[in-house]
């Protein structure tokens, strides 16, 4: 299936390693050209350097004010165009209420929500018809994790953003679409089971949970992730897509 990639342009943040990588690499084996983003410099142009010549870093907290503005810029600069953005952060800290201190909520809060926020709004201003914003969450946006307090105040409010800013912009041709990834193999979710006493039962348990009995692979929240923010879906807005191996029992 062709998803019509070809040539169009998007700027993916937090791409230097985990579902944000992921995601732009399908995009690049589909034949897109990516500006790819995360705080540390090096690591941004080091996996752009990875996905070759469609790709260029670029080193920007999605905190930064102004990094929407630039990354836009070098979109166009880089390739010609800019066709959408897909928002990944890294997940905030684990802890539960008690654990969570004011400074960690204020610094997720300005890196997962309104780092978001600010560049789906430069985006909006500089998409066309066709164009897409794209923001990687959480199953969170449906059901609290535990041991995970802030991701689970800071994702659904997100998730109600997008819904909000699908139906102002889709008068425009422009779609808006969120991606839930629940136990995906990355270094994140290795992580998370390993603050437990025992990481190999805790995996287990939650493959128990899960509707094809395993955790996903980055490759495959990539995959999904590309066709959602391609011309292939052009009918598909303001819609939360769980990819989950079904994890999540409710409709």
């Amino acid at each position: 299936m062709d998803l019509g990639l070809k040539d169009r342009v998007y700027v993916v943040t937090g791409a230097t390693r985990g579902l944000g990588n992921a995601a732009a690499r399908e995009l690049v084996a589909d034949g897109a050209k990516v500006v790819v983003t995360g705080r540390d410099e090096k690591r941004a142009l080091a996996a752009a350097a990875e996905l070759g010549p469609n790709a260029v870093g670029v080193g920007v907290d999605n905190a930064d004010p102004q990094g929407a503005a630039r990354l836009i810029a070098t979109a166009r600069e880089a390739f010609g165009r800019f066709d959408g953005v897909l928002v990944s952060v890294g997940g905030p800290p684990p802890g539960f209420v008690a654990d969570n201190t004011d400074e960690q909520w204020q610094a997720a809060f300005e890196s997962v929500f309104l780092g978001a926020v600010r560049l789906a709004r430069a985006a909006a201003g500089e998409l066309d018809a066709g164009g897409v914003i794209g923001f990687v969450l959480s199953a969170s946006v449906y059901e609290p994790i535990p041991g995970l307090t802030i991701s689970n105040g800071l994702r659904p409010g997100l998730a109600g953003f997008a819904k909000s800013l699908s139906d102002e912009l889709g008068p425009r041709g422009i779609r808006v679409v969120g991606l839930l990834p629940s136990r995906i193999d990355t270094d994140r979710v290795r992580e998370l089971d390993g603050l437990s006493a025992d990481p190999e039962a805790t995996r287990a348990a939650n493959e128990s949970r899960i509707a094809l009995r395993r955790y996903g692979t980055p490759e495959e929240f990539g995959r999904a992730a590309a066709f959602l923010l391609s011309p292939a879906a052009s009918y598909l807005t303001g819609i939360m897509l769980p990819v989950d191996g079904g994890m999540r029992h409710g409709f």
